[in-house]
């Protein structure tokens, strides 16, 4: 990814005035998975009509339209692209900040899918990145070959105590369909930081003890989300045991979406869930895992948004398998 200077920037706004604003290309509508480059086109070119939301109803919303979050930026929420820098040097939305999971995250294994547990650190780092605490934050990835990074990134901020971070539909693609420029450069530092404070809630997350408490008991659903390999026992990413946790249920995550990246509607999201036997009873808790709380981060934001309580297992299997087998087993089919 190439970065520019929060003052470069600036500069080169204040030179670019007048007729040749009018002139100046900027990069829209360029296809991530072409091979082309982006094609150029004139800032004249009619910018995209955001549908207007009140951010307060975002409380209980965790996924918004594109026309939603265009409305959202047009007041002036916090833009961040997680699909990670292989991407970002394709193209990135104007005004995005790019961010990645792993930089919230602890690093050693098999901790690796845990959040920070400095929230000094965690506070700084959010703040780097332009989150307020009463400025939604849009956050967008590529659903149809990424791994949730959307998701888990808005896991991330609602259980740290943000009340507006959602995900966008259709992610990056779908605001580029809006008509949002993209530009060639981008930043992963804001220009203004941020002022949130860290409110952690555990509403939305769940332990290992805690998990191991709840394995058996009533009015509880446990949810593989992972490739049907892993499920059944293999090891393709760094797991130091292969299984699934016992009395889990198998639901890729991806089967939540169309071929397109797209979020099924929602009468077809109910009734997948319901063959898994996980209906919206306010009694049901679902906890969901996979590798290192990613997908499964993607799948507690979709089922919150639904109306579940639902809640993510973020050590997930990496931590999992590295746990004695006696207290901590897997199964394999």
């Amino acid at each position: 990814m190439r970065f520019q200077s929060a003052t470069t920037k600036h500069l080169i706004a204040g030179l670019c005035s007048g007729v040749l604003l009018s002139i100046a290309p900027i990069l829209i509508n360029h296809n991530v998975n072409s091979l082309e480059p982006p094609r150029l086109t004139s800032s004249a070119e009619i910018r995209p009509i955001g549908n207007p939301i009140d951010p307060h109803t975002l409380q209980q919303q965790w996924i918004v339209s594109p026309d939603q979050a265009v409305g959202l930026l047009q007041q002036g929420a916090t833009l961040l692209d997680a699909r990670g820098s292989n991407a970002w040097n394709r193209g990135v939305l104007e005004n995005s900040i790019g961010v990645t999971w792993q930089q919230f995250s602890q690093q050693e294994h098999p901790h690796k899918g845990k959040l920070l547990e400095d929230e000094a650190v965690l506070t700084q780092k959010l703040r780097e990145i332009g989150v307020f605490n009463d400025r939604p934050v849009v956050v967008v990835a590529d659903p149809a070959n990424g791994w949730g990074e959307d998701g888990r990134i808005v896991w991330m901020l609602r259980t740290l105590g943000h009340r507006q971070a959602v995900l966008v539909d259709g992610g990056y693609q779908a605001l580029v369909e809006q008509a949002v420029p993209v530009v060639a450069q981008g930043e992963t530092i804001a220009s203004t930081p941020g002022d949130f404070i860290i409110r952690r809630t555990n509403q939305w997350e769940v332990d290992q003890a805690e998990l191991r408490r709840l394995m058996n008991a009533n009015n509880i659903v446990i949810v593989d989300v992972r490739e049907p390999r892993e499920y059944q026992g293999q090891t393709p990413y760094g797991e130091s045991r292969g299984g699934h946790i016992p009395g889990a249920i198998h639901l890729y995550y991806r089967d939540l979406l169309d071929e397109q990246g797209n979020l099924r509607s929602r009468q077809e999201l109910l009734a997948l869930l319901q063959q898994h036997n996980i209906t919206p009873d306010q009694e049901l808790q679902v906890i969901s895992y996979c590798t290192g709380g990613i997908r499964s981060g993607w799948f507690t934001a979709v089922l919150t948004d639904l109306g579940f309580r639902a809640q993510n297992y973020a050590g997930s299997i990496w931590e999992w398998s590295a746990a004695p087998v006696e207290e901590y087993p897997l199964q394999t089919n």
